[in-house]
């Protein structure tokens, strides 16, 4: 019993130095935000069917998400008076301000090169959606055949929500160990799994 015991000590031990090493998958792609007083709220709807309000901010951002709840918020300034100060009001039309935040160059596609965020001022129908708002400053868009957000301003060129792998940030253990070897902690860990083995059977013989 004493030896099955410490083999099952020793497998755990075993799995879980496999599971730290482990990459989390996320997929890259453009989110999408409302701006509800001085935060970001992830959009219930997609661009393609939400229609906002005059005076509304919405917000894009290209990054690496596992989901919606770790997703990356559009950063900088999103405020709707500074954003369309300089696209008056007009009669039968509404004023949408746009936050597009291109995300970092560790996001990027291989080979691309994220543009710097930008903020623009969409004036449009009343009854456009958030797509066609988009449409009107950030040509060209480029969506696949689900209706999902791909590109805006041809960033990136190609590619759309693909799978990536996110690499665990390394711990202090880890930088400790030599390359693709096991872990100080794991070693120790075996060494002791070892000597309650040794101590074990030492006490069954004694007994005997």
């Amino acid at each position: 019993m004493i030896r099955r015991a410490v083999l099952l000590l020793l497998a755990s031990l075993l799995l879980c130095a496999g599971v730290g090493q482990a990459q989390a998958a996320g997929y890259r792609y453009w989110s999408f935000w409302d701006r509800d007083g001085d935060h970001w709220v992830y959009a219930p709807q997609g661009p393609s069917t939400a229609r906002p309000s005059d005076g509304d901010v919405q917000g894009f951002r290209f990054a690496v998400s596992e989901d919606s709840k770790d997703a990356a918020r559009p950063r900088g300034t999103a405020d709707f008076k500074a954003i369309c100060a300089k696209t008056p009001a007009r009669d039968g039309k509404k004023r949408v301000a746009l936050l597009l935040d291109f995300g970092t160059t560790k996001d990027a596609p291989s080979g691309e090169t994220p543009p710097p965020a930008r903020t623009a001022c969409a004036q449009v129908s009343p009854d456009a959606t958030t797509g066609e708002a988009l449409a009107a400053v950030a040509k060209p868009l480029r969506y696949d055949t689900n209706a999902l957000l791909c590109a805006i301003s041809g960033y990136p060129e190609k590619g759309c929500g693909e799978q990536v792998s996110k690499k665990q940030p390394p711990t202090a253990e880890k930088k400790h160990t030599s390359d693709g070897g096991p872990s100080l902690g794991l070693v120790a860990g075996i060494a002791v799994v070892v000597a309650l083995g040794g101590a074990a059977v030492w006490q069954v013989r004694r007994r005997a």
